[in-house]
């Protein structure tokens, strides 16, 4: 019987027993002849004899297609489901699994498989579970994989080995390794056996982006599952940790591989002295050449070429070319590879000669030098800067080489390099005349090159002229763009081309993130890094360790102290570790933020997480003790710094010798200071003024003099900090005409005063009462433009008023407070005292209230000077208050006596 099915606007012709053809199916498969599909295959029939066979198989197929229409017709819904119960109630498990053969959608898949389920009331067949992880796999979507395999391992059967291939494949394809790394562990934990093949596709995987850990784990799994690992999978394990420099672990493996009888062959050994030679272990690449040739395996041209390579790269250029010769005189044909490695070599060490005759050489045995060997020839030279040699030899080269892309690149980059625009230029347009067009890699070089050299302007004209039908920017392209606009200040531009770069569909990566948020902060526009962060954040784009450091950095430096403090718990928060670098910013910023007493719970923290310290580290950790007062245990790190081998710099000993200068160690400090100079450290004007500061303080003039004549002597140029510490030292110790020579001698060696230096000189010209000489020098402050601070004018003022000079007195006074300035208690003492002696009683009274209504102490001898005046003047009301004054202040003084 017949019905039509409506649904969403489609007619759908449905035989409710076609449902029931699929049975006859697999009688009838292996009968078919011509062509037929099904589950998209194409299947043959036999003859004409079996056209029932074949219409019974058209019928199935129908009832396929039906079903998949109706899936694919519209949402997973009420009125879908309905559908498919008028077409078929109970759906055959056979066309559940062809069905499911059939989707590409996992939602659809799934939403099917669970109706069938409901349907039926029956479990699935094995089959039915392996078609949908299918599906699975080719969506890549494992949203309810779990699900499914704790049902599978339910029921007692697990996915085959194609589907756990397949699952696996999916998402190395994808770059999901993770994610086939989990997939595996998941199987372990319902106890499936995953595919042999499955792990070595995965392990190989995992290689290529030196995943060890991941790899040994499921090396491990392997050898748990009793699968049999072979020698090409200890090699894969092998090569990895050695390129990671991880020697204890590489030789582990391969001890427990001799131990479980494997024989290593020539493959094993040229990866071990590949590896373990580029890692600059040279003796054991060595050890494995000769231990092959012991156990019956004669080198072959890899072996040879891989050793040869490691000990040019070491700069061990006679067993290098012993090595070469060995095997030169051996081959009837020059290895060409071993010739373009010992022309490298020759290069990278800056032997061209060598070189050449190498190439001469090899045109003499016959065998014409590749466009590999001139290629090796054309990057020493660039990198030696030899460029005008290089473009001699990139024309003789075509003699014997037509040049490659690369070999284009070579020459652009050195161009580059060099600031030699233009000739890049013609270099890329004979490029395109010879039939090669540049690629992503070419413009990345010039736009990287360009921007390196401050030529910003040509590298915007480059990235604005590429063809994007032919080279399309890369990731690469706008990253280079992005920093080299952004750290020379055009962050704007910088901003705009991240746009475009969202625009043009490319993933901006940590990288790029960095960079915004590092120059915006540089440029002074905090706010705007703080917004670059959060949209990073809100893109899905994860921060790296690094990205989270320069961030912390930037914040610190921004006077963000608070901000900082909580980057670093955010770094915890992310599943982040901080490294010893980022110990070191939260212990910087602190301690410039005056918090260094924090310093000394930061590095036991530090210590017990296992950060090795290096001497950035040591250096911010030690000038966070010497600022929080803790100079002994700075003394000590700057020891323990010795005996672990790293030596201190200018920074060490500049913390630790102003720490020892500041609480008046100067003896040990000067130690310090002679034991940096014997060790041939250059020693800077800040450790010299640190020394001069000391001295002086005490009064140890004449040492402060020798320190600043060695200075001097050095060809260093003293700064006005330097200046200003001496100028203290000699007013300190009364030498005002001594300071007034200083302060000459600073100006002829063309360095500038600052408002410090004034400060200091008024104050010294005050103390000895030379108040007119002080008020030239205040006059002078005034035209550098400098504004003299509350000590300057507190000192100023009461020199005038003690020198009888009143009317200036009273003029600055006023001008102070009309600044914003806040009069002291000495300021004040000083300009009623002034106004009383120039019988000006009524305005030294008036002063004499505002002084007490300011709460600042009146002192005694300013209220008996007051006293007389107001007598004088006959202001007996006043005077009478003033005495009431002077006698409570000499009843508290009296009590404080007793007391």
């Amino acid at each position: 019987m017949k019905m039509l099915l409506r649904n969403r606007g489609l007619i759908y012709p449905i035989d409710l027993k076609c449902s029931h053809i699929y049975t006859s199916f697999k009688k009838f498969s292996s009968l078919y002849n011509g062509p037929s599909e099904v589950d998209g295959k194409v299947v043959p029939f036999l003859d004409g004899a079996n056209r029932e066979s074949s219409r019974k198989v058209e019928g199935v197929r129908q009832v396929l297609d039906n079903v998949c229409q109706i899936l694919e017709s519209g949402p997973w819904g009420p009125a879908l489901e309905n559908a498919l119960s008028l077409f078929d109630e109970k759906p055959k498990p056979e066309l559940v699994i062809g069905v499911l053969r059939r989707l590409k959608d996992v939602n659809v898949a799934v939403n099917y498989f669970r109706w069938a389920e409901r349907k039926t009331d029956q479990a699935h067949s094995p089959e039915a579970y392996n078609s949908l992880l299918m599906v699975m796999a080719r969506g890549r979507k494992f949203d309810c994989l779990e699900e499914i395999l704790e049902e599978m391992s339910i029921a007692g059967f697990g996915p085959s080995n194609n589907v756990c291939i397949e699952l696996v494949v999916s998402c190395v394809k994808s770059q999901n390794l993770r994610e086939a790394f989990d997939l595996i562990q998941t199987m372990r934990k319902f106890k499936f056996r995953p595919a042999f093949s499955a792990y070595t596709t995965l392990i190989g995987a995992l290689s290529a982006v030196h995943e060890s850990k991941l790899m040994l784990t499921l090396f491990h799994q392997m050898q748990e599952l009793g699968y049999e690992v072979s020698v090409h999978l200890f090699t894969t394990l092998i090569r990895v940790f050695a390129r990671e420099g991880r020697v204890d672990a590489a030789l582990s493996l391969l001890d427990e591989m001799k131990s479980n009888f494997f024989d290593a062959d020539i493959v094993l050994y040229n990866v071990c002295i590949d590896s373990f030679g580029k890692i600059g272990k040279v003796d054991m690449a060595w050890k494995f050449f000769h231990e092959m040739k012991s156990h019956g395996l004669m080198p072959d041209d890899v072996t040879y070429t891989s050793m040869i390579g490691v000990l040019c790269k070491a700069v061990r250029l006679d067993e290098a070319v012993e090595l070469f010769e060995q095997l030169d005189s051996s081959r009837k044909v020059p290895c060409v590879y071993a010739y373009n490695t010992m022309i490298m070599g020759y290069g990278s060490a800056g032997k061209f000669d060598e070189a050449y005759s190498l190439l001469e050489r090899q045109k003499r045995k016959g065998c014409i030098p590749n466009v590999i060997a001139y290629n090796c020839i054309l990057t020493c030279l660039g990198k030696k800067g030899r460029v005008e040699e290089a473009l001699r030899i990139f024309e003789e080269m075509k003699k014997d080489a037509v040049p490659n892309l690369p070999t284009y690149n070579i020459i652009i980059d050195m161009l580059c390099r060099a600031g030699k625009l233009e000739a890049a230029l013609s270099v890329r347009d004979a490029m395109q005349e010879a039939g090669l067009f540049p690629n992503v890699m070419t413009v990345n070089i010039m736009i990287d090159r360009l921007c390196k050299a401050q030529k910003l302007d040509g590298a915007c004209s480059i990235f604005e002229g590429m063809d994007h039908k032919v080279c399309t920017p890369d990731a690469v392209t706008f990253c280079s763009l992005i920093e080299g606009l952004g750290r020379h200040g055009r962050v704007d531009d910088a901003y705009r081309l991240y746009e475009k770069m969202l625009d043009s569909n490319q993933i901006p990566n940590a990288v790029v993130y960095t960079s915004l948020i590092s120059n915006f902060f540089k440029c002074g526009r905090k706010e705007d890094g703080h917004k670059i962060y959060k949209e990073m954040i809100h893109r899905g784009c994860s921060p790296d360790l690094m990205l989270l450091n320069i961030y912390m950095d930037c914040i610190f430096k921004a006077g963000e102290t608070e901000k900082g403090r909580a980057l670093f718990k955010e770094i915890k928060a992310r599943g982040f570790i901080p490294d010893v670098r980022s110990y070191s910013i939260l212990i910087h910023g602190l301690v410039k933020a005056g918090f260094a007493n924090e310093t000394y719970e930061l590095f036991y923290s530090m210590k017990d997480q296992g950060c090795i310290l290096d001497t950035r580290a040591y250096n911010t950790v030690i000038d966070g003790f010497c600022k929080s007062g803790k100079v002994n245990k700075a003394y000590q790190l700057l020891e323990e710094m010795k005996t672990k081998g790293h030596q201190p710099t200018v920074v060490t000993y500049g913390s630790v010798i102003d720490g020892l200068a500041k609480i008046d160690r100067l003896d040990e400090a000067y130690m310090l200071f002679e034991e940096a100079k014997s060790k041939g450290i250059e020693l800077n004007v800040v450790i010299y003024s640190s020394l001069i500061d000391g001295f002086g303080k005490v009064g140890r003039i004449d040492e402060a003099y020798l320190i600043m004549e060695e200075l001097m002597q050095k060809g260093l140029t003293p700064n006005v900090y330097t200046w200003n510490c001496l100028l203290d030292a000699l007013v300190k110790a009364e030498e005002i005409n001594e300071a007034l020579v200083c302060f000459q001698s600073l100006k002829d060696l063309k360095c500038t005063p600052n408002q410090v230096t004034y400060s200091i000189l008024i104050n010294g010209l005050c103390r000895i009462r030379k108040f007119n000489k002080a008020f030239v020098f205040w006059q002078e402050m005034q035209k550098q433009g400098l504004k003299p601070n509350t000590i300057t004018y507190t000192t100023m003022i009461s020199g005038l008023a003690k020198a009888g000079n009143i009317v200036d007195a009273s003029g600055l006074f006023e001008r102070f407070k009309a600044s914003g300035g806040i009069p002291d208690s000495a300021s004040y003492n000083a300009m009623i005292e002034g106004l009383s002696n120039c019988n000006r009683a009524m305005d030294a009274y008036v002063l004499f209230e505002e002084t007490r209504l300011k709460g600042c102490n009146i002192h005694t001898k300013t209220c008996v000077v007051l006293l007389d005046a107001l007598h004088k003047a006959e202001c007996l009301e006043q005077a009478a208050i003033v005495g009431a004054v002077l006698r409570e202040t000499a009843k508290s003084q009296h009590a404080s006596r007793f007391w």
